[in-house]
């Protein structure tokens, strides 16, 4: 049998959709978008038909492409809204969240499915969204990591009485749903089976729209009419940053995840890390150090309030080489998101990072679609929660990516994990790149986040390493198991030369390789 391509996700179910088009004779960008509707499913708390997204596609004739459909500011603030904090429990930490109709930001993910389709897919949609429609009409059992997360954010999904009885658990009434439950959405089966027929303006222009701007003026919201009918996906070229010999391409500003790889790689690079040694003290102290400053530069740049003006700055060879020499001197002491990566045999990529924030603790009548809190996540709202532009792409840390090798080898991959995603994809990158690691290896290795003076470290690394860790950062967290904290890297890899497919799966996050 000829290999149709690889899939990899962060569940079984979301990566079988994808497989089954690719079976079908559809192509890497079908396949993808099967993933994404079937993620909504599969994966409830991170991925919706109500939040949004980036796509990098690179299709094997063309030029890679920047799709963003990520969330989009209301056209104006209401000055009174349904806006209130709830607290997520990640066990060794704690995060504040809002939630609420006032959380809601404009939701891009169907639009940007329907454009991607028209651009790149082979097949028809119906038969893209079958496989997802038909999980959520004949149910999905969730997986442990689903169980997991449903847990950490219960009281959003407790908060809101349609939610509470949309992911009740079967067997335990009051309960969300667990592990090995099944959870069936026919609400969300019947709005897809609309969708593939009806198209977008369902949701954009249509009965969908119009409920969600009634309940937003009535109860506390800033959404209304104008702004479904405005919403556009847009196209961005690729920033391209070199390293080792290897070309990135990634998530170009106003998103800012992809601009602090770049960063970071440059700080990194000709500073002899392979002589360090891959996991080494000296390696993850230098990393840790690279982890601050590019924090450090993210905040002096601008680039949290100002993202295009700040991606000039930060790449400005002065500013980079004040910050190189510090990276050379002395080193001083010191959110919900799933990734989908296809490639086929044709050498078509696509890397797709889609988020629903935690949720807002709403469901858009008639769809079962939770809506996504994007207004209430403090990292997207750097200038402060309530103070968000009108009418503006929110910027986010997520990062699809494809890297192109010297050897021929095409590497698809994104994580999903709010701030922690540009440090599980940068570990993962230079344990390709500069230290020639297998897909595998790169995306299991251990991990370590560096932020607010606080060095989180996974367990993996050589006996003493920690100890020396401690020794030499004020504050560090050492876990007792590896953690969806530290992201989630999913990874497909094609070699144009020799048609050979590979994918890595990152356990973190229920990673899931098919090769089909």
């Amino acid at each position: 049998m000829h290999s149709k391509g690889v899939v990899t996700a962060g569940d079984l179910q979301t990566a079988n959709a994808a497989a089954e088009v690719l079976k079908s004779g559809g192509n890497a960008f079908d396949a993808v978008l099967a993933a994404l509707f079937a993620s909504t499913v599969a994966e409830p708390v991170l991925s919706s038909l109500g939040g949004g997204g980036f796509l990098m596609a690179k299709p094997a004739d063309g030029a890679a492409v920047l799709y963003d459909f990520f969330a989009h500011t209301p056209r104006a603030q209401k000055s009174e809204s349904d806006f209130k904090p709830i607290i997520a429990d990640f066990g060794p930490v704690t995060q504040e969240f809002h939630i609420g109709l006032g959380s809601i930001a404009m939701p891009g993910v169907v639009k940007g499915a329907f454009d991607i389709h028209k651009d790149l897919g082979s097949m028809g949609m119906s038969d893209i969204i079958a496989p997802a429609r038909k999980l959520a009409k004949d149910g999905v059992k969730l997986s442990a990591l689903q169980a997991q997360i449903f847990e950490i954010v219960k009281p959003i999904y407790k908060d809101c009485p349609e939610c509470a009885h949309q992911y009740e658990s079967p067997t335990t009434p009051g309960a969300l749903i667990g592990a090995g439950e099944t959870l069936r959405i026919p609400a969300a089966a019947d709005f897809m089976d609309a969708l593939a027929h009806e198209g977008e303006g369902l949701f954009y222009q249509g009965e969908v729209a119009q409920n969600i701007a009634r309940d937003c003026e009535d109860k506390g919201g800033h959404l209304d009419r104008a702004d479904f009918e405005a919403y556009q996906v847009l196209k961005r070229k690729p920033l391209c940053v070199n390293f080792a010999g290897s070309r990135i391409l990634t998530n170009p500003p106003p998103s800012v995840g992809g601009i602090l790889i770049g960063f970071a790689l440059d700080l990194l690079s000709d500073t002899g890390l392979k002589k360090m040694g891959c996991g080494s003290f000296e390696y993850l102290q230098h990393l840790a150090e690279v982890m601050h400053l590019t924090n450090q530069a993210r905040v002096e740049s601008g680039l949290n309030l100002y993202p295009q003006s700040g991606a000039e700055t930060l790449l400005d060879p002065q500013f980079l080489e004040r910050y190189r020499q510090q990276v050379l001197g002395q080193p001083k002491s010191h959110r919900g998101t799933t990734h989908i990566s296809v490639i086929d045999v044709k050498g078509n990529a696509a890397s797709l990072t889609v988020s629903n924030g935690e949720g807002s603790a709403y469901i858009a009548p008639g769809t079962g679609m939770v809506l996504n809190n994007m207004l209430g996540e403090e990292d997207i709202n750097p200038a402060g929660l309530g103070n968000w532009a009108e009418d503006t792409r929110l910027s986010s840390m997520m990062a699809p990516s494809l890297i192109e090798r010297p050897d021929g080898r095409l590497v698809a991959l994104g994580s999903g994990g709010s701030n922690r995603i540009r440090t599980a994809i940068l570990q993962v990158i230079l344990g390709l790149l500069e230290f020639d690691q297998g897909l595998d290896d790169a995306v299991i290795g251990p991990r370590i986040h560096y932020e607010n003076g606080v060095l989180n470290v996974e367990p993996g690394f050589a006996q003493g390493v920690n100890e020396r860790l401690k020794q030499t950062f004020e504050a560090t967290k050492c876990w007792d198991q590896q953690s969806l904290f530290f992201g989630g890297v999913h990874g497909a890899e094609f070699n144009l030369r020799t048609a050979h497919l590979a994918g890595a799966g990152d356990p973190r996050r229920g990673g899931v390789t098919i090769s089909v």
